[in-house]
Formats: structure tokens, C-alpha cells, sequence
């Protein structure tokens, strides 16, 4: 069944929604992941770009990734949340940090990625399953 999926800043500023089920759920452990986070991995649920819709303009920093492909990281200009992930090499979904959903519990992760880069004190799910590098694609 799907369900409505929703969230944003800590603000309120902005806004998303989305009402197809989510592409995939995968906790990432890339640097570039750990760094924008601040923490050990980011936890990004990945829905259709067609199927999101967004209130509030959000503004974003761009870098290359590992894949060498353009990686931009949405985030509130007012209070700094972190909200959405565009991957280049992922052009038809658009992530977003499940901290920032309405209901973070309806969180659960497919998998792990940049499993390489995991540092040594992040104990992952030994369930669920794992990708040295990037995901499948």
C-alpha cells in the first residue's frame, strides 16, 4: 500500500511530499556523506523525481563525487537543515534525509553504500545487505 511521504526543515520553511513508495532506502558512508552529515553515514530515502513535489526553495552545494558526476546536497537557507540529495549518475529520483521526514520510523534501509569508507565504530545491520562502493545501478 502507498503511502504519503512528507517532510522538511526544522523551520518549516520548506516543505516536500511525495505519494508513491520510495525507489530505495540506503544509509550512505561515502566521506562526502559523513562530512555534509556530520555523522557517521546519511540515511537517504530515494523517490521518483517525477512524483516530488516541494514548498520553499531550498539552496544547494554542488560537488563532484566519487563517481565523478554531479552530486547536490538541498538544504534550507533559513534554519540550514539538510534536506535532499540529486545525483547526477541517479537522474530520476531525487533522496531525501529521512531525518527530515515527517515520520522518520518509516525508515528502513535496503542497504549499505560506500561501505569502503565506513569508519571503524559504525556498527551497520549485519541484515541488511552491502555495497563496497556505490549502489547498483
Amino acid at each position: 500500500m502507498t503511502q504519503k511521504i512528507s517532510g522538511g526543515c526544522a523551520c518549516g520553511a520548506i516543505h516536500y511530499e511525495c505519494n508513491v513508495d520510495a525507489v530505495v532506502m540506503m544509509n550512505c558512508h561515502c566521506r562526502d556523506c559523513q562530512k555534509a552529515n556530520g555523522a557517521a553515514y546519511a540515511a537517504i530515502m530515494a523517490l521518483p523525481k517525477a512524483a516530488f513535489q516541494i514548498r520553499g526553495t531550498p539552496s544547494y552545494h554542488r560537488i563532484v563525487g566519487a563517481s565523478g558526476k554531479l552530486v547536490e546536497r538541498g538544504f534550507c537557507p533559513s534554519c540550514g537543515s539538510q534536506l535532499t540529495f540529486k545525483a547526477e549518475v541517479l537522474a530520476d529520483v531525487i533522496g531525501v534525509q529521512a531525518g527530515s521526514l515527517d515520520d522518520p520510523s518509516i525508515y528502513r534501509p535496503d542497504m549499505d553504500v560506500f561501505t569502503s569508507s565506513a569508519q571503524p565504530w559504525d556498527h551497520m545491520d549485519p541484515s541488511v545487505q552491502k555495497h563496497s562502493h556505490g549502489p547498483p545501478l
